[in-house]
């Protein structure tokens, strides 16, 4: 019998300025188009559009990452305003080179490769630093924020790859 290990962490990611600026322009053009639509169609029809694209900001300003952890695999999925969710990631750790904290020296031999990234974090720098990086079968950098579980976790099933410094 073999037992599976299950682990779950929810980040949630930081809502940038330019982000936050587009919402509220967004809504406020919306409103605006709609009022003066009350005198001309095509106004009405412009606000609409200007409606929906604050919708698409909306949903992409207020953003989290669920990590899941279950039997050597990894899955990112991308939770929406707390309303929609897309997986973005699936993760066999048996092909991954490195999983280290984001300024750990293990990472060095691993600085001039020219890879593809991709972030799950909250995309900001804290002290201490709870970022991890991980490159996954020669292509890929993936930016994480687990929590201590998700880590020991990861550090049972490849004990070689996986570094806390």
């Amino acid at each position: 019998m073999m037992s599976e290990i299950y682990v779950e962490c929810l980040v949630k990611k930081k809502t940038n300025v330019g982000m936050r600026f587009l919402r509220i322009l967004t809504m406020m053009l919306a409103v605006a188009f709609i009022l003066v639509g009350l005198l001309d169609i095509r106004a009405l029809i412009v606000g609409a559009l200007a409606g929906v694209a604050a919708y698409f900001v909306y949903l992409n300003a207020d953003l989290e990452y669920e990590y899941l952890y279950l039997d050597k695999e990894l899955t990112v999925d991308k939770i929406m305003a707390k309303t929609r969710r897309k997986r973005v990631g699936k993760y066999d750790l048996n092909k991954m080179e490195v999983f280290a904290p984001i300024n750990s020296y293990h990472l060095d031999n691993f600085k001039n490769r020219t890879v593809k990234t991709v972030d799950y974090s909250t995309g900001e720098e804290k002290k201490p630093e709870t970022r991890y990086v991980m490159f996954y079968d020669s292509g890929e950098r993936v930016v994480l924020e687990p929590n201590q579980e998700m880590v020991k976790a990861i550090q049972n099933i490849a004990p070689r790859k996986v570094f806390t410094d």
